[in-house]
């Protein structure tokens, strides 16, 4: 069989897919294996794949795959979010193309619509998990509105609700104007903006004067109640108990003492608007002042406002500026930068409102939580960087405000009766006999709450209603498969999501859901920019796919994400992994091309290559289990794509070359089927290919079930001459370079060591890669010869046309290495002297940096005692 000259990444991709779902390879049922298990974060319906989706699920997919080759039972379930705010926002926006407004159709005709939208785009997302080579359990597809799904979060929040843990009350909370929703305190972004302060004078009452106000929300005025003061500031001590007028309306307010009051802002006179502003909202409680809403719920002005009614926040604010400013009542203004609250979903500013909601206790909650995590039940990979995160939240939580005034979503399972009383039960019929039994078996009409719960009450049931662990808490695949193993996800979400799920867990199951969380970092541009549209930094990943295909966009994003570290992402790396792709092509057509020259006798380069790789092999067999326990799992990459692209390829197949005997050829094969094995979970799609082409195999053999090898006995001795050689081979090359010497001029090598055991054990290979006449043993240096150092050995390189050589060209070259080596050394000794990197890093890299420094000092010596002959 003639294989193609280059690698066709889209026919090889939907081909192996379509067999793996074929064969049922990615489905999983119960058996006697250990489970691994991973939950997928759901990704919103309304989207399609981003980066940052791409770094998650390839990071999901390398475990997954990994799993299956470690020989557990292997189980990842894929699934969607309904996304309340987000999808609803689109539906909306597609009835409004066609002239409907949600209110006018009503909450079925509208839901109706919206699950249409869903079926028709819900899919999307999946085809490009496919496509990305996710090797999901399909059977296990999860909507977080499935009917039973949908039963488990009605079932919990009723259980809460008769816990005393889910309460209704009137708060102040975050407003989404545009999406006409509550937020969590979560759901807010707060991003730093360039504004205006305005001083605005109020008159006193008794036409003394003014007093003056530092404001960034003019238009917020005409809702103000009062003027506070800091009761120990002098310079207003004695304004404490008057009155003044607002500016405009006239409105005559109270001028209190509150010690929240801050003396060194703006001019330390503070006017309080208790239904915008959630610290005034707490003062106007303390002094009992009233509460005037001047917004709508859409950000526009209400008649309470009493000017310019029904025009929009922002309008107004610089419409009340101008007024203010005909009218006299404005001193100056300021330019600030200040933190302003964005709404996560929508991107809209978000106002502080007073509104009647449904809110969960999350104190008695957040405790086992914390606790889990911080004796080490669940462990987080990097701790170091997000433990102390994790522990903030948890020890700082606030009631979460559940509901959200949107028809999208699991509708809030209360009903009312005409004297508003609640009744919370399952389902209407246990409403109605709630009601009943409560009113004397009378009959009474009820109406069920209007709003929905929050996205997030669902998702945080994910890993466990998954497997049906709330509404069949008895049933064997959630007992088989729960707790999961680990969870990947963005640190962004470590309180909205994780935390939740991990309070969930415990509440509900009395287990963790989790043993292992893999934070990963932010996906950036190579300039550090986050990713965005705005920007047009945000590339498409199913373009990228079809331009360099899945393996190679996966090596791109991977090969620079170490654990919790931002990505900067650069479409190079896509590249790099294109060229890795061909590398392992031609080493395919090599190994294949040898089959055709395959004799009995024995390879010129005799055993040492063969042992070498074998041993080296084995120490990254060893070096994988260490770097998958600790999740590094781009530093594994780095390692396999060295060892593959320069150990095996760049030197153990040209060490065999021209052609090993038929054992070596079967032994190579062999190799570079361990080697696809280990690159499978990272590359899925080529290496199944290669390994079909590399040998005939069963119909059942298959890579992405094929048992990975443990690690075998390491001999270090064998794997430190193989390095050894590399660098001869390498600096001999690089000297010759230096003169103008073409590498295959035939040479005499003299070589003055004290290990010359080693030197014999691989002199067939030094002799042909060096294109070497001879190889000499010697004591002193010979005449009119190209001196190179490598370790702590001396080579000697004559050649025919050097019959003389300038001794202060080669002191040049020397000391130019001398004052390499001798920084070099510097840095490692300064690192060795950081009492921080001691007290942190592991034994083993500290070991690694003396052994460094060792090598280094023992190079620095034969350079001087060479320099010193040449002088």
């Amino acid at each position: 069989m003639e294989i193609a000259k280059t690698y066709q990444p889209k026919t090889v991709e939907a081909k192996w897919y379509a067999r793996w779902l074929e064969k049922g390879y990615m489905h999983s049922t119960p058996d006697q294996r250990q489970p691994y298990t991973i939950v997928i974060p759901p990704p919103n319906v309304t989207g399609v794949l981003h980066m940052g989706h791409a770094l998650n699920e390839t990071i999901q997919d390398i475990l997954i795959r990994r799993a299956r080759a470690k020989g557990y039972n292997a189980c990842w379930v894929p699934g969607a979010d309904h996304a309340s705010i987000a999808t609803e926002a689109r539906v909306v926006n597609q009835l409004k193309t066609q002239g409907i407004r949600k209110q006018d159709i009503g909450r079925e005709a509208f839901l109706q619509h919206a699950w249409e939208w869903k079926e028709k785009y819900g899919g999307i997302i999946y085809e490009q998990l496919k496509k990305l080579g996710c090797s999901c359990d399909w059977q296990r597809t999860t909507f977080t509105l499935d009917n039973e799904y949908s039963r488990a979060v009605i079932k919990v929040f009723v259980q809460l609700y008769r816990e005393g843990l889910i309460y209704r009350g009137q708060r102040m909370i975050n407003w989404d104007p545009a999406a006409l929703t509550a937020l969590s305190d979560e759901e807010v972004e707060y991003r730093e903006v360039e504004s205006k302060l305005y001083y605005v004078r109020y008159p006193l009452e008794d036409n003394t004067g003014f007093i003056t106000i530092a404001t960034t929300r003019p238009e917020t005025i005409l809702g103000d109640v009062a003027i506070a003061v800091h009761p120990e500031d002098p310079r207003y001590q004695r304004l404490i108990g008057k009155h003044a007028r607002v500016p405009l309306i006239d409105r005559r307010i109270p001028i209190i003492a509150d010690s929240y009051v801050d003396q060194s802002f703006g001019t330390g006179c503070l006017k309080i608007t208790p239904a915008h502003d959630p610290n005034d909202y707490q003062i106007g409680i303390t002094h009992h002042l009233p509460s005037i809403d001047i917004l709508n719920p859409d950000g526009t002005m209400s008649p309470a406002a009493q000017l310019f009614v029904g025009e929009d926040r922002f309008t107004v604010r610089q419409k009340m500026a101008d007024l203010l400013l005909e009218k006299g009542f404005l001193a100056k203004t300021e330019s600030i930068v200040h933190k302003v609250g964005f709404s996560q979903r929508s991107n809209a500013v978000v106002e502080p409102r007073i509104s009647t909601q449904w809110f969960l206790k999350m104190k008695d909650l957040a405790k086992p939580a914390l606790d889990a995590v911080l004796n080490r039940q669940i462990q987080i990979h990097p701790e170091e960087r997000f433990l102390n995160t994790y522990r903030h939240w948890m020890e700082n939580v606030q009631d979460w405000c559940i509901s959200r005034q949107l028809w999208w979503g699991h509708r809030i399972p209360a009903w009312y009766d005409e004297q508003g009383e609640i009744y919370v039960a399952e389902t209407e019929a246990e409403a109605y006999a709630l009601a009943r039994e409560r009113n004397a078996h009378k009959e009474v009409q009820l109406h069920q709450d209007e709003d929905v719960l929050d996205t997030w009450f669902s998702s945080w049931l994910w890993p466990i209603e998954v497997f049906r662990g709330i509404t069949q808490p008895q049933n064997a695949e959630w007992r088989y498969y729960y707790p999961t193993t680990v969870l990947v996800t963005g640190q962004d979400i470590i309180f909205f999501w994780v935390a939740r799920m991990i309070m969930a867990g415990l509440h509900f199951t009395g287990e963790i859901p989790f043993r292992h969380v893999y934070f990963t970092g932010m996906v950036r541009d190579k300039l550090g920019r986050k990713m965005s549209k705005s920007l047009g930094n945000s590339p498409d990943l199913s373009q990228l796919i079809d331009e360099y295909g899945a393996d190679a966009v996966r090596f791109g994003i991977m090969i620079s994400s170490p654990a919790g570290n931002d990505l900067l992402f650069d479409e190079k790396g896509c590249e790099q992994g294109l060229h890795f792709c061909n590398k392992l092509w031609n080493a395919l057509r090599l190994i294949k091309s040898w089959e055709s020259k395959a004799t009995s006798q024995p390879a010129s380069a005799g055993e040492f290559p063969i042992k070498w790789f074998q041993h080296r092999l084995q120490a990254f067999l060893r070096q994988t289990e260490s770097d998958f326990e600790q999740f590094r799992l781009s530093e594994n990459l780095k390692s396999l794509y060295s060892l593959i692209w320069e150990d095996f390829c760049s030197t153990y197949l040209e060490w065999m070359k021209p052609a090993p005997d038929a054992a070596g050829i079967q032994i190579t094969k062999s190799y570079f089927e361990t080697l696809l094995q280990l690159l499978h979970p990272f590359m899925p799609f080529i290496t199944e290919e290669i390994y079909h082409l590399l040998s005939p195999h069963d119909p059942e053999d298959h890579l992405i079930i094929k048992p990975l090898p443990s690690a075998g006995d390491i001999d270090e001795n064998i794997v430190q001459q193989g390095l050894l050689l590399k660098e001869i081979i390498a600096s001999v090359r690089q000297h010759l370079q230096m003169h103008q010497v073409k590498t295959k001029q035939s040479l005499e090598l003299w070589i003055q060591t004290s290990q010359r055991d080693t030197y014999e054990n691989f002199m067939p290979i030094l002799t042909s890669q060096l294109h070497a006449q001879s190889i000499v043993f010697t004591e002193q240096p010979p005449a009119q010869s190209i001196r190179v150092v490598v370790g702590k050995d001396m080579i000697y390189l004559k050649l025919p046309q050097l019959e003389t050589t300038s001794s202060d060209h080669q002191k040049q070259h020397l000391e130019k290495d001398l004052a390499y080596l001798k920084t070099f050394l510097q840095k490692i000794e300064e690192k060795l002297q950081n009492e921080r990197f001691l007290q942190h890093a592991k034994p083993e890299v500290v070991e690694r940096e003396q052994k460094k420094k060792q090598d280094t000092l023992e190079k620095i010596r034969v350079i001087e005692e060479t320099l010193r002959t040449l002088s």
